[in-house]
C-alpha cells in the first residue's frame, strides 16, 4: 500500500519514486486527499510559521510559490489549456484540439494571472493558524474534487485520464475519498469545512457540467484545471467567511 501511495504522490508532485506508472496512480486515485493533507501540512507550517515573522502580502506570495514549486505546475498548466479550450470558437473538438495545442494562448495565460493574483490575495488576508487552515483545507479539497470528476464526468476522448475515468466508476472508491476527506475537514475547520466541502462539489458539477457542454467530457487538463479552481474557490470562502 505504502508503494502505491507513493506513486501517487509523486505523480501528484515533483517528488521522484520508483514506482510511479498511470496505471497504479489510476487505481489509488481515491487515496489523493491523502496526499492533499500531506501537501496542506507541509505548506500550511510553513505559512504558519512565516506569519509571524513576514507581512502578509510576503506570506501569500511565498506559499503559492512553494505549491507551484512542489506540485510541479502541470495542474496550473492544466488550468491555462483549460481556458484556451473554453474560449476557442467552433465545435467540440476544435476546443479539444485547441487544449492539445502546446503554446499557451491568451486566454491561459490570463487564467493563470487571475489564477495567482486571487490566491495570493485571499492568502494575505489571513495568518496564524487560520491561514494553515485555509492551506490544509484548500488542498485537500482540491485533490477531492479530482477523485469526485473522474466519478462523476466521463472521457471527452481516449487519453491519460481514461484509466482514472474507468475506475472511479466504482462508487466505493468515491466513498473512501469523501470519508478521508471529510475527516480532517471537520477536525480543522468543523461548520467551515463543511461549508467548503459542499462549496468544492458544487464547484466540481459545474465543471463537470460545462466541459461536457464544450467538449464532450473531461480531460487531464480539466482535472487540473479543476485542483486549481477548487483551491482557489476554497481559498476565497474561507477568507469570506
Amino acid at each position: 500500500m505504502l508503494k502505491e501511495i507513493s506513486s501517487v504522490f509523486s505523480f501528484l508532485t515533483i517528488i521522484p519514486s520508483n514506482n510511479t506508472n498511470l496505471e497504479t496512480t489510476a487505481k489509488y486515485m481515491h487515496v489523493f486527499p491523502i496526499i492533499g493533507i500531506a501537501i496542506g501540512l507541509l505548506i500550511g507550517s510553513l505559512g504558519f510559521g512565516l506569519s509571524f515573522f513576514l507581512d502578509p502580502m510576503v506570506v501569500a506570495l511565498l506559499v503559492v510559490g512553494s505549491i507551484v514549486v512542489i506540485t510541479g505546475v502541470h495542474h496550473t498548466d492544466g488550468l491555462a489549456d483549460f481556458a484556451d479550450g473554453l474560449m476557442t470558437k467552433g465545435t467540440k473538438d476544435k476546443k479539444l484540439k485547441a487544449m492539445k495545442d502546446l503554446s499557451t494562448g491568451s486566454a491561459g495565460i490570463v487564467s493563470v494571472v487571475l489564477y495567482v493574483i486571487g490566491a495570493i490575495i485571499a492568502l494575505s488576508l489571513t495568518s496564524g493558524f487560520a491561514l494553515f487552515q485555509a492551506i490544509l483545507l484548500s488542498e485537500i479539497l482540491a485533490k477531492f474534487s479530482m477523485v469526485l470528476m473522474a466519478s462523476i464526468g466521463q472521457s471527452a476522448a481516449v487519453g491519460s485520464n481514461s484509466p482514472f475515468t474507468q475506475i472511479m466508476k466504482d462508487k466505493k472508491r468515491l466513498a473512501v475519498a469523501g470519508i478521508i476527506t471529510i475527516i480532517p475537514l471537520v477536525v480543522i475547520g468543523g461548520t467551515v469545512g463543511l461549508i467548503l466541502f459542499g462549496a468544492s462539489i458544487a464547484v466540481t458539477i459545474f465543471l463537470v457540467c460545462l466541459s461536457a457542454r464544450s467538449f464532450g467530457g473531461i480531460t487531464g487538463d480539466v482535472l487540473g484545471a479543476t485542483n486549481e479552481l477548487t483551491r482557489l474557490s476554497s481559498l476565497l470562502i474561507f477568507v469570506s467567511l
